[in-house]
C-alpha cells in the first residue's frame, strides 16, 4: 500500500504537460489485437493498468517492445495465442472486459474474471457487456472464478440500442463490430473525447465506423485490420485537475491543451465556484479573484448546483475534484453524481479537515465551503479521483497531511506526485 505525505499550504506555479488519457489508452491497446500487423503507440502513459495489459499481450506470445521514457510501445500479435481456460486477464482492472471482442474475432474464445474490478464507485454490473457479446454471437458458460466465452467466427454483424450511454460498453460493441459481417448500428453510444480516439485509432487500422462524436455509430465490418501508427491525446481529465490544483492552492498553472474545444463545460463549472479559465496559444490557466467564492444563482431559492452525467455533461470522474473546491469555496453547492451510486461516500472523510459535506442521498452531496481547515490524515478508497481530490484539500491547508491509499493515482497518471514537486508541492509517497 501507498500512503501520500502532503506538506500543504504553499501555491503550485510553473508549467505541466499532461499524459494521456487511460480510458483512450486502455481501450487502444486492446484494439492492436485485432490486428496481426504491427501497430505503433506514442505517448502511452506509464501507468499500472497498462503494464498490466501488455504483461498479458507477452504471456499471450506477442512481440511488446516498451519505452516509457519516450512514451513509446511497439505491439505486434502475430503469434499470439490464448487459451481461455489457463489464461487469466488482469484482476485489479475494470478495463480487462475490453479484451473480450478482440479474443472472440482471433482465438473464438475469451474469458472474463469474477474478481475483474475498477474504481469503487458502486455497482458496476457486466450484463450490457455480455449482452453486447451474445448479441454478436457469443455463447457463456461458467467456469471457476469467471465465465468463459466461446464464438463462431466471424461474428456477424447486429443492431443495439444501450439503455445507459456506458463508455466500455460503447467500445466492446465496436471492438467486435470492425471485423464482424455485415453493417453494424449502435444507438445510445457514448461519446466522450476518449471513445472517439478510440474510434479514431480503429478507422487509422482501416474500420469502418461512422457518427464518430455521436450518440449513433455505425461500423461496417471489414474482412482484416492492418497495422498503424498513433500519438496518444492529451487527457482533459488531467488537464482539468492540474487546473483545479492550481484554483485551490491559488496558484498559476499553465497547462499544455490543445483541445479547448472540449472545455466550454468544464471551465463554466470552474466559475460557479469563483475560478476562472483562459486559453491562449495552447495553454490554459486558471485565476481566482480574492479567492474561491461560490457563485450565487439567479433563482436564489436554489443551492448553486454542479451535475455529472455521461458526456457532453460533465464527465463523473471529475466531480470529485470540483467538491475538493468546493469545501474551500466560500458559500454552499449541490453536487449531484448521475452515473454511480457509491462514489460520494468518501466525502465523509472531508470532515476530518473540518469541512462540511452532507451527503443527502448516493447521488448528492452538499458543502458548505469557506470554513477554517487544518491538517488530517484521511482515507482515499480505490478511486483515482477521489485520492487525488483528497490530496487537493491538503494541499491548501498549512501543516503535514497524510492521505492513505493514495496507489489508485498510479493507474491515470504518471509522475504525478514528481510534477507536483516540480511546481512547488511538498508531497512524497510512503511505501508500506
Amino acid at each position: 500500500m501507498s500512503d501520500l505525505i502532503v506538506h500543504g499550504g504553499a501555491p503550485l506555479a510553473g508549467r505541466i504537460h499532461p499524459s494521456a488519457n487511460k480510458n483512450a489508452v486502455l481501450p487502444i491497446l486492446a484494439a492492436t489485437l485485432l490486428t496481426s500487423e504491427p501497430a505503433r503507440l506514442e505517448r502511452v502513459p506509464e501507468i499500472t493498468d497498462a503494464r498490466r495489459m501488455l504483461e498479458l499481450f507477452r504471456a499471450m506470445g506477442s512481440r511488446v517492445e516498451v519505452d516509457f521514457a519516450a512514451g513509446v510501445v511497439e505491439i505486434e500479435h502475430r503469434d499470439s495465442a490464448f487459451d481461455a481456460r489457463a489464461m487469466r486477464l488482469p484482476l485489479a482492472m475494470r478495463s480487462s472486459i475490453l479484451l473480450v471482442p478482440p479474443l472472440l474475432a482471433r482465438f473464438g474464445c475469451a474469458r472474463i474474471e469474477d474478481e475483474v474490478r475498477g474504481c469503487t464507485l458502486g455497482v458496476r454490473e457486466i450484463d450490457p457487456h455480455i449482452e453486447v457479446f451474445e448479441h454478436f454471437g457469443a455463447r457463456t458458460e461458467r467456469a471457476d472464478d469467471g465465465w468463459v466465452l466461446a464464438v463462431k467466427r466471424p461474428l456477424q454483424a447486429v443492431r443495439h440500442w444501450l439503455d445507459y450511454a456506458s463508455v466500455t460498453t460503447t467500445e466492446n460493441f465496436v471492438l467486435c463490430a470492425a471485423l464482424a459481417q455485415g453493417r453494424s448500428v449502435l444507438t445510445n453510444a457514448a461519446c466522450e473525447p476518449h471513445v472517439q480516439e478510440f474510434c479514431r485509432f480503429l478507422v487509422a487500422l482501416g474500420a469502418r465506423i461512422e457518427g464518430i462524436g455521436t450518440s449513433t455509430l455505425t461500423v461496417t465490418g471489414v474482412e482484416h485490420l492492418r497495422g498503424g501508427a498513433h500519438r496518444c491525446d492529451e487527457d482533459f481529465h488531467e488537464i482539468t485537475t492540474f487546473l483545479a490544483l492550481s484554483a485551490i492552492t491559488d496558484g498559476d498553472v499553465r497547462v499544455k491543451n490543445p483541445v479547448p474545444e472540449q472545455f466550454p463545460l468544464i471551465d463554466r463549472t470552474f466559475a460557479k465556484l469563483g475560478a476562472f479559465v483562459s486559453h491562449e496559444d495552447g495553454w490554459s490557466r486558471v485565476l481566482t479573484e480574492g479567492g474561491l467564492r461560490v457563485r450565487e444563482p439567479f433563482t436564489r431559492n436554489l443551492l448553486q448546483k454542479i451535475e455529472a452525467a455521461p458526456w457532453p455533461y460533465l464527465s463523473a470522474d471529475l466531480l470529485p475534484i470540483f467538491i475538493a473546491l468546493g469545501v474551500r469555496a466560500r458559500g454552499s453547492v449541490l453536487f449531484w453524481n448521475k452515473v454511480y451510486d457509491g462514489a460520494l461516500g468518501w466525502t465523509a472523510e472531508l470532515a476530518k479537515f473540518g469541512a462540511q459535506a452532507f451527503q443527502s442521498d448516493p447521488h448528492r452531496v452538499v458543502t458548505f465551503g469557506g470554513k477554517p481547515l487544518s491538517a488530517a490524515e484521511v482515507e482515499s478508497p480505490y478511486i483515482i479521483r477521489v485520492a487525488i481530490a483528497l490530496l487537493m484539500v491538503a494541499a491548501s491547508i498549512e501543516g503535514r497531511s497524510v492521505i492513505r491509499h493514495g496507489a489508485p493515482i498510479r493507474r491515470a497518471h504518471p509522475r504525478f506526485v514528481e510534477n507536483l514537486v516540480s511546481l512547488g508541492a511538498r508531497i512524497e509517497w510512503r511505501e508500506e
